[in-house]
């Protein structure tokens, strides 16, 4: 009896571990995200001056006060991969901005979809009715991708959603446009002088590009890049604040598929180990639920109890939001 007693309180012991351990790791993975983000975003969302500065270039105005900017990115939208860079409301129009490095004619109806969201938002907190006879005010939207991939591109172009509709006999009675500048160094010189810090992110996109040519080790050749930046004046306060931050974005960017793979096998290597030691199943591989339903309820259990969201939970353990509620709701 005296075994048993033990052998319960080892398994309790490790459970708690294994619990600690997830919640842990939830937290580095909450950093690793941040890691994750696109460095345009990451740039412009943390100097307003600039995001105005940028606004103004597009736009021949001359504002100033840069309170007057509100960011309202919205992080999650209907598609979970499909995340707008920014969008910010200013004087009446809100303007969503994309970053992309490949060319993608789809962008049109991605746009679509932010705008709608962006637009859903602004009525649930203007507090009116669309059912009312009072006509709901919404900011002009604009719509503009920087593109920077390596795809020869015009300086400028219009994309727009009527471009993919299949019937081009009926006038279509929606439309949106979105405009796609190219930011390769080089390319609209006028616009890139007229914003110093979209300058000098395309110049230090493109010195990242050359150093990691040379066929050197990536991380090596990106830190080479940004000693050189640092050194010459280009970002150089931001590339010295967040340098690591910069590194990781950047090693996603120059080597997406390669980053991915090595952080998810990471991941799954740790819960593995982890696993070893204790004798339990971690729920974080998919097609292993059935074997291990028991122990990932207790999981669940204890990771809400420490004030985590069925959502993060979801999250977590790779499961679906449902699976984490029903638990929840069969443990209340």
């Amino acid at each position: 009896m005296k075994k048993k007693k033990e052998k319960s309180g080892k398994k309790s012991n490790a459970m708690e571990l294994l619990v600690e351990h997830l919640s842990s790791w939830w937290e580095e993975r909450k950093v690793h995200r941040q890691v994750k983000d696109r460095l345009f975003r990451f740039l412009f969302e943390k100097d307003k001056e600039a995001l105005l500065q940028l606004y103004n270039a597009l736009n021949g105005t001359d504002y100033r006060d840069a309170t007057l900017l509100e960011v309202v990115t919205i992080r999650s939208a209907v598609y979970i991969t499909m995340k707008n860079d920014i969008a910010f409301l200013l004087v009446g129009t809100i303007s969503l901005y994309e970053h992309q490095s490949t060319w993608n004619p789809n962008m049109p109806v991605r746009f679509m979809i932010y705008l709608a969201e962006e637009y859903q938002k602004f009525i649930e907190l203007a507090e009116e009715s669309l059912y009312g006879t009072k006509q709901i005010q919404l900011p002009t939207p604009q719509c503009v991708v920087f593109y920077n991939g390596d795809k020869n591109m015009p300086e400028e172009q219009t994309l727009c959603l009527s471009d993919a509709f299949v019937n081009k006999t009926v006038k279509a009675d929606v439309e949106l446009r979105v405009r796609v500048i190219n930011i390769n160094y080089g390319n609209n010189k006028t616009l890139l002088e007229q914003c110093s810090v979209l300058k000098e992110y395309a110049q230090f996109v493109e010195i990242a590009r050359q150093y990691t040519a040379s066929g050197a080790d990536m991380q090596q050749a990106l830190n080479a890049a940004i000693e050189y930046c640092i050194e010459h004046d280009i970002l150089r306060n931001f590339l010295r604040e967040y340098r690591a931050e910069v590194l990781g974005m950047l090693l996603r960017e120059f080597d997406k598929k390669k980053y991915e793979r090595s952080i998810r096998k990471e991941g799954i290597e740790e819960g593995r180990e982890e696993g070893r030691e204790e004798g339990i199943a971690i729920g974080i591989e998919r097609g292993r639920a059935e074997g291990i339903r028991q122990q990932q309820e207790v999981i669940i259990k204890k990771l809400h109890s420490k004030g985590m969201s069925e959502e993060e939970i979801a999250d977590l353990l790779e499961i679906s939001a449902e699976q984490v509620k029903e638990v929840s709701q069969c443990h209340n």
